[in-house]
C-alpha cells in the first residue's frame, strides 16, 4: 500500500466540505492518515470596490 494525497481548493467552505465528504466516503476509514486544513484571506482592490476573497484548502493523506 502506497501513500497518496488528495488536494482540495474551494472558494466557499460549504463547497470544500461537500467535496471532502464525497471523497472521504470513497475510501476505507482505516486508510485515512491525516487531514490538513488552511484558510487564506486576501483583498482584491478592484476599480469600484475592495472585496475580501477567501480560499479554503485541504489535503487528505491516505493509504491506497
Amino acid at each position: 500500500m502506497g501513500l497518496k494525497v488528495k488536494l482540495f481548493d474551494e472558494q466557499h467552505e460549504e463547497d470544500l466540505e461537500e467535496k471532502m465528504n464525497e471523497f472521504l466516503s470513497s475510501i476505507e476509514e482505516d486508510n485515512l492518515i491525516n487531514v490538513k486544513y488552511q484558510i487564506t484571506s486576501m483583498y482584491d482592490h478592484g476599480d469600484m470596490e475592495d472585496r475580501q476573497i477567501y480560499c479554503f484548502t485541504a489535503m487528505v493523506i491516505y493509504k491506497e
